[in-house]
């Protein structure tokens, strides 16, 4: 799958943005300027690499959705779904899909991105439970991304168990793109990427924060590669760092602001 996000829609962590500057211990090393792809051209060489994929583009191309259908029989499981102008790309599986749907009040034929969608929905209109307690009820390996159409939102989360890997950067024209093919987002974003950190969520409105340790700030930690030059920062837990409490989410809340109330 890949995300292409324009950079007024997702506003990434500075910190994902690499200086392009020599680590230290080579003091000299020149920096070139990256031979980067554009996001555009990543887009074609995706469709054009994998037989049946797709994608969908929304609001004049502020955000680009691709998705390229497992191969029969499949060794991984990857899912696209769409409804009421919300489209989710899910990768992975969850071991208690069967009682979340029952708890949704759901088809027990719906699957996991179908599943993911209900759940936003139900954060974003009635929001009973904070964003964190919903995606801690999630048994099993996941990585999803979200768009909603209507409310040009951006919902992202990666599970905890590291089952399933996703890649987050900062294109040359200051895009965010997302996918779980590395080569993808390193072509273009070069050295501002990094891994997008487990256990996390992201909401374009709220920003990154843990769903595992809601109450805890997260941490850049600068990231050097084999050549001694700075990357994208990682994000880890920073267990002496607390935000404020988590406030309570009532029917009248709108979730994603009580959640950017935590940063």
């Amino acid at each position: 799958m890949l995300g292409i996000f324009d950079k007024d829609l997702v506003n990434a962590p500075k910190e994902l943005n690499s200086p392009h500057a020599p680590a230290a211990g080579h003091p000299h090393r020149v920096v070139e300027k990256p031979n980067q792809t554009a996001p555009e051209e990543c887009l074609k060489g995706f469709l054009s690499t994998h037989p049946n994929a797709f994608s969908l583009s929304f609001a004049k191309n502020a955000a680009t959705l691709a998705f390229a259908p497992p191969p029969t029989p499949y060794p991984d499981h990857r899912l696209f779904s769409g409804v009421d102008d919300i489209y989710c790309t899910f990768l992975g599986s969850l071991n208690n899909l069967s009682s979340l749907n029952k708890q949704y009040g759901l088809s027990k034929c719906g699957n996991e991105a179908m599943f993911v969608i209900e759940a936003y929905r139900t954060l974003r209109d009635r929001g009973p439970y904070p964003a964190h307690q919903v995606l801690k009820d999630l048994e099993g390996s996941f990585g999803f991304v979200l768009y909603d159409t209507k409310a040009k939102t951006v919902f992202i989360s990666l599970g905890a168990d590291g089952g399933v890997k996703l890649f987050w950067g900062i294109a040359s024209d200051g895009s965010v793109m997302i996918s779980d093919k590395l080569d993808l987002v390193k072509a273009s974003c070069a050295k501002s990427f990094a891994p997008f950190p487990t256990g996390c969520m992201y909401h374009s409105e709220g920003g990154l924060m843990s769903f595992e340790h809601p109450t805890n700030k997260l941490k850049a930690m600068p990231r050097v590669d084999s050549e001694g030059f700075m990357c994208g920062s990682n994000f880890k837990v920073d267990v002496y760092s607390k935000t404020k409490s988590m406030p309570r989410v009532g029917s009248e809340a709108n979730w994603a602001d009580s959640w950017g109330q935590q940063a």
